[in-house]
């Protein structure tokens, strides 16, 4: 989901600047949480994990563009359910960093959009997820309801974030590209929640992470 350069422009980019410091404020408030409980060297190795990650979605993986926009499997629900909110958020803003550094110069007009973009629809499935799961139950326990639900929150809050920045840049000339890029993004929605059962199965065999400082501790407990 890159926002294509010129749909917002002029003055009207600072609103993106303020909206990613916010977001990166927030970040480092859920940073000192999951360093208190889990430690330095856990969040380090996690948020590496999420940036390699976040960088092989959007560099690697195929993406196409359509719309305002680009379609990628960004997997933001399978990063939040294995490494945690904070490790997550780290590796999308990081991710994209790096390949806007090295491969995209182009995009780098747009960070601020993109990064709000990708973090703010993961805090939203972070609150989402404290209301949908209970306590005492362990992510690769997720049933595939509570997974579709996840991702569709992801994945929505992504395309609310498209529609908004296009619509603020240009009016609602974009609707029509919008509303394609939605459409397109369905197919996300549909794969995702599949993935994210996947890699939750995988790691329910996998006994050798339970307890350690790889994986976020919901992911067992």
């Amino acid at each position: 989901m890159h926002i294509e350069p010129g749909i917002v422009t002029g003055a009207k980019i600072v609103l993106s600047y303020a909206t990613a410091a916010t977001a990166g404020l927030y970040t480092l408030k859920i940073a000192a949480e999951t360093l208190r409980v889990q430690g330095a060297v856990s969040l380090a190795t996690r948020s590496l994990v999420a940036t390699g990650a976040v960088f092989t979605f959007f560099q690697i993986l195929p993406h196409y563009p359509v719309g305002v926009s680009e379609v990628h499997l960004i997997l933001g629900s399978t990063l939040f359910l294995l490494l945690g909110a904070a490790p997550a958020a780290i590796g999308l803003a990081m991710g994209l960093l790096i390949q806007g550094l090295f491969f995209a110069q182009f995009d780098l007009p747009q960070y601020g959009m993109n990064v709000t973009t990708l973090l703010v629809p993961l805090f939203g499935l972070q609150l989402l997820a404290k209301r949908l799961i209970a306590p005492g139950t362990a992510y690769v326990d997720l049933k595939y309801s509570q997974a579709l639900a996840l991702s569709t929150a992801y994945q929505g809050g992504i395309v609310a974030w498209v529609a908004f920045w296009a619509i603020y840049g240009q009016g609602f000339a974009e609707v029509g590209k919008v509303m394609t890029f939605g459409a397109a993004y369905m197919s996300v929605i549909l794969l995702e929640p599949l993935i994210d059962l996947a890699v939750l199965a995988l790691a329910k065999r996998t006994t050798a992470l339970r307890g350690s400082g790889f994986v976020t501790s919901r992911l067992y407990a």
